[in-house]
């Protein structure tokens, strides 16, 4: 990835991770918990592409699961946000533009639905039967419903910043756009055929100069 989306991408998981532990884990709602990480990456990768959404999912599941207090085997959850953000990714629109809200809002559904069923099916390939104890069918409820209510005030954002960054004009694929856009023009080759016509003007109207000196001559 680009240092602008990596420097973006590693600021705004540390800071979902930061929110994530010490505010939503501490609400003690009933279900599952809001998950502000999921929301990052899914936002990452509705701009980005599936490529950079799974790089982005795993390394945020992987400090999800070694930062305290993890419960459950390193690895699970980065298994879990790479594989939701290569999914989510590849839902992205070729022009990087979302024309209704309707589509990122069902991503977010959908991501959070997979994300759980994903979660509680390596737990229970693992041995951790957690998911059984306190419902399947309420936690797919509840972190669906949470992170829709969660979702209109940070995707949103996070997809303008992210779009922001990635416009950045003094990257080298802004130079070559506008450098591509400067020929596409026309105005450089404009020049380049104006001095051309300047010089070859020059060179006949020193040749009649000359052909009339010599016929002066010849007289």
């Amino acid at each position: 990835m680009r240092l602008n989306r990596t420097l973006l991408s590693a600021a705004l998981v540390v800071f979902a991770l930061v929110v994530q532990v010490s505010v939503l884990a501490r609400l003690q709602l009933p279900g599952a918990v809001p998950d502000l990480l999921l929301l990052v990456v899914v936002a990452l990768a509705l701009v980005y592409g599936h490529v950079s959404g799974a790089l982005i999912g795993f390394g945020a599941g992987l400090l999800a699961d070694l930062a305290p207090p993890a419960d459950h085997a390193a690895g699970r959850y980065a298994l879990v946000l790479c594989v939701i953000g290569y999914l989510v990714g590849l839902a992205r629109p070729e022009n990087g533009q979302l024309k209704s809200a309707f589509v990122p809002m069902a991503v977010v559904v959908a991501a959070a639905v997979g994300s759980t069923l994903l979660y509680a099916g390596v737990g229970a390939l693992v041995g951790d039967t957690a998911a059984r104890h306190v419902g399947l069918g309420s936690l797919l409820f509840t972190a669906a419903l949470y992170d829709l209510l969660l979702a209109p005030f940070t995707v949103p954002l996070i997809m303008a910043l992210a779009r922001r960054t990635d416009n950045d004009p003094l990257s080298e694929s802004s130079s070559g756009d506008v450098a591509a856009g400067w020929l596409a023009s026309g105005t450089g080759l404009r020049i380049g055929s104006q001095r051309g016509g300047l010089r070859v003007r020059a060179a006949r109207n020193r040749a009649a100069r000359a052909g009339r000196i010599k016929g002066v001559k010849r007289l």
